[in-house]
Order: structure tokens, then C-alpha cells, then sequence
């Protein structure tokens, strides 16, 4: 399963993406997201027959929330400096901080230092309240997506608590597509580049806390709702953005999230 969410004639649709002679296409569209039996929903949605890459591609999802695990890979909490937490260290990033794909990072005049994040995302596909300790989180997933938590590193470390640097605007680029192809729990290569050049590397099977222990935590302090989102922590390798940068978030079995960056006021 592989869906987008696309532009086309001034209107944004949900996409069924398949291989098409070789081409990554756009087979079926649906103006609203469907809330149970996906697949189905999009069978019998719009014909259409837009190629992905010459597509005007969207975040793919609309979060209610988007929570996220904070150093949730030992050596990203060693390279600054900080504790492996004793249980998962979650935080918000508001919806307004999303970017799509192509989109461009805005470095706020307020911070000298932005730093990207390359991560898995996790997008919610059902209602998922007060797991048990020993309830299987899978049939809560729709699938997964990339996504790049940047942080405005030194006002994350002045302010002692994170929303105003994880929250601005275009903090959130999120994309290309959700796929349910990758398996977090077998391994998933994470890679970040920066100008074509190898910043991060990592693999899912490297979490302090794997996705199902993340989750279950999560729903005991709130309830998840088909669409949000959860950004399960970055590799090590982090480093600063600056004005003319292209960032790409790839990982295996879904694409790559590429977006430019510039300097804002």
C-alpha cells in the first residue's frame, strides 16, 4: 500500500499510488481520506492517471497532532551531551510547522542554528487509546512516512523546553508518500543528506525503545486519532542547515523527502 496526497485543478485529493509501465502513478484518487477499509475506499474512488514525480505532491497526511520521541538513539543523545532516557521522552510539534515535499525550511532570524533531524514517521490508522502492556500496536498503523523534526538547536537549549524550536513554520517536512512496506521491528535504514553528501545513518533496530513500547506509552497520556503522526526519534550525525542547503530524508521501502532551505527574518 502506497498513498500520497496531491494537488490537481486547485483541489488537494488522497492518491492510490501504483507501478504503471515502470512509473510510480496516481491510479486512484479520493477527495476525503477514508476512515476504515482503505484499500476498498480507493478501488472504488477516481480514475486518474498522474505520474508521482510530475506530480505537486502534499504532506501526506492531516494530523490532529503530530508527538514525538526525543532521543530515542543512543548516540544522538551522546553526540549532545545528554542522558539515555529511563522511558520515552515525548514532545508536540504543532500541525502548522508541516512542509511538503519540495517545500522550502525557513531558518528564523530568531536562531542561529537550525539542524535537521532525518526520521521515521509513523502514521496512526485507527483510534488508539490506553494500549495494554501486551497488545499488538500494528493494526493501530496505517503506514509509515519520512519526515525531518529540524529544531532550532540553541533555542532548544536556551528555553529548557522545546516548543518554540521544534514549532515554526516548515519545521515539519513530511513526505513523500505512506507506505506500509518498511518493518520497524526487522529494520529500517534512515539516511539523511545534505548537498548529496552522507549526514546520518542509522536503522530502526538502533532504538532505545522500539515502536511498540513508544506507542503503548503514548496512548496511556493520550488518545491517538486516525492521521496523526509519530516521529520516532533521529540517528546520530545532526549538523546545522544553512541558506541554499538541500536536505533529503530516504528511507527504504518508502522514497525520498527532499526540500531547500532559506534564510528567513
Amino acid at each position: 500500500m502506497r498513498i500520497c496526497r496531491f494537488e490537481r485543478a486547485g483541489t488537494v485529493q488522497f492518491g492510490w499510488v501504483e507501478s504503471v509501465s515502470g512509473e510510480e502513478t496516481i491510479t486512484r484518487a479520493l477527495s476525503v481520506f477514508p476512515t476504515s477499509n482503505v484499500a476498498r475506499a480507493f478501488v472504488e474512488g477516481e480514475r486518474c492517471g498522474v505520474i508521482v514525480k510530475e506530480a505537486n505532491l502534499r504532506v501526506p497526511v492531516e494530523p490532529s497532532k503530530i508527538v514525538c520521541v526525543g532521543r530515542n538513539y543512543r548516540e544522538h543523545a551522546s553526540e549532545l551531551g545528554n542522558e539515555v532516557p529511563a522511558e520515552p521522552l515525548i514532545f508536540l510539534k504543532p500541525p502548522s510547522s508541516l512542509l511538503d515535499p519540495g517545500g522550502t525550511i525557513v531558518r528564523p532570524g530568531a536562531s542561529a542554528r537550525v539542524d535537521f533531524e532525518g526520521e521515521l514517521g509513523v502514521v496512526i490508522g485507527r483510534r488508539c487509546r490506553r494500549l495494554q502492556p501486551d497488545e499488538d500496536v500494528r493494526p493501530y498503523l496505517l503506514g509509515y512516512t519520512c519526515l525531518n523534526d529540524v529544531t532550532a538547536r540553541d533555542l532548544q537549549k536556551k528555553d529548557g523546553q522545546w516548543t518554540r524550536a521544534k514549532g515554526f513554520d516548515s519545521f515539519c517536512p513530511v513526505g513523500p508518500l505512506i507506505s506500509d512496506a518498511p518493518d520497524p521491528w526487522s529494520g529500517v535504514e534512515v539516511q539523511t543528506k545534505v548537498n548529496g553528501e552522507l549526514r546520518q545513518q542509522g536503522n530502526t533496530r538502533e532504538f532505545i525503545f522500539p515502536l511498540d513500547v513508544a506507542i503503548r506509552h503514548i496512548s496511556q497520556i493520550m488518545t491517538l486519532w486516525p492521521g496523526d503522526l509519530i516521529a520516532t526519534g533521529t540517528p546520530q550525525g545532526v549538523a546545522p542547515l544553512r541558506a541554499g542547503d538541500i536536505v533529503e530524508v530516504t528511507i527504504e521501502g518508502i522514497g525520498t523527502l527532499r526540500n531547500s532551505v532559506v534564510d528567513g527574518v
